[in-house]
């Protein structure tokens, strides 16, 4: 059957749009489907809508058949997906790249705030009816908007977003070297800095670069112990970027002051270890979880398969 397989559910007006396409669609459901599911729903494919939790590789890509014309990540990362066996067999790979830019941005802040001013630990002091009286030196953080510095790593689209929200803090921003040409207004007074720089300099350093060989486990426990003690770290990128035993080691230490996570290196499990900790700050990955970006990524998904199925060059192409 020569179908549009669905691994997961869409946002209402995707699903709409990818039956509009013409073909018939084979739809898993809300969670992930199995991996015997996926390859069996896959098979006689001409095109896939995915998300980062389907392993899309060459037994995947084989299952498919050589019917199969794209695969369209709803993400903007692509590490789920062996690009050069897609490649090989003449397979388009598309991403949403751009869409999810400001809520992944917001989500950073949010974390920098939250671990940074102990907002959680506040709020299970009172949830929990622990006696309480203000005093100066009460659940003391991180100013923001006092002459701290920011650390970016990866100054691409999420990391510029997240360096223009930080300004509006009175931050000061640090960002490893980038390839990409820089507008002015992308500058904000930027100092580009190498790795080992910035870990010692940043007060936060926040990770957006994308999960690579080379860039997995990136902040180990080296980059760790190069951390101002009173730092915090935030990753919303992907979570094999940072060693989560080197991190455990390193917040139970104080060798850090705490760390915000949305992304983790198992998910959907999550260390044990750091589930224990009141100095990190934990969400289920949810920085496009957005309602208007979930429905953008998600139409740009399928606008991917429409163009390449009209014998059309995707709009956001990865090979």
């Amino acid at each position: 059957m020569t179908h549009v397989y669905v691994p997961r559910t869409l946002t209402d007006a995707a699903m709409t749009a990818v039956r509009d396409l013409g073909h018939p669609v084979v739809v898993g459901g809300e969670e992930p489907p199995t991996r015997d599911a996926l390859l069996r729903d896959v098979a006689g494919a001409v095109a896939v809508v995915c998300t980062l939790t389907e392993r899309i590789d060459a037994e995947f890509l084989d299952a498919a058949g050589p019917g199969l014309k794209v695969v369209a990540n709803t993400a903007v990362g692509y590490d789920n997906i062996d690009v050069p066996a897609a490649t090989a067999r003449g397979v388009r790979v598309t991403n949403t790249p751009g869409v999810l830019d400001g809520a992944t941005a917001d989500l950073t802040m949010a974390l920098i705030l939250a671990a940074g001013r102990r907002v959680l630990e506040g709020d299970r002091l009172l949830r929990e009816q622990t006696p309480w009286v203000w005093g100066p030196r009460m659940l003391l953080g991180l100013d923001l908007s006092a002459g701290a510095s920011l650390g970016v790593i990866g100054y691409g689209r999420i990391g510029r977003a997240v360096a223009r929200r930080a300004k509006a803090f009175d931050m000061r921003i640090l960002a490893t070297p980038t390839s990409s040409s820089l507008t002015e207004e992308d500058r904000l007074g930027v100092r580009f800095v190498e790795l080992p720089e910035l870990l010692e300099q940043a007060d936060v350093v926040t990770v957006h670069c994308p999960l690579t060989p080379a860039t997995r486990h990136l902040i180990d426990a080296d980059a760790l112990r190069r951390m101002k003690s009173t730092a915090i770290l935030v990753n919303t990128a992907r979570g094999g970027i940072v060693d989560e035993r080197a991190l455990v080691a390193a917040l139970r230490a104080g060798d850090i002051a705490g760390a915000g996570l949305d992304v983790f290196d198992g998910e959907p499990k999550v260390d044990p270890e750091l589930l224990t900790l009141e100095n990190a700050v934990l969400t289920p990955h949810i920085g496009s979880a957005g309602t208007a970006t979930r429905e953008r990524m998600c139409r740009l998904s399928v606008s991917n398969v429409a163009e390449v199925l009209a014998g059309r060059d995707p709009v956001t192409p990865v090979n």
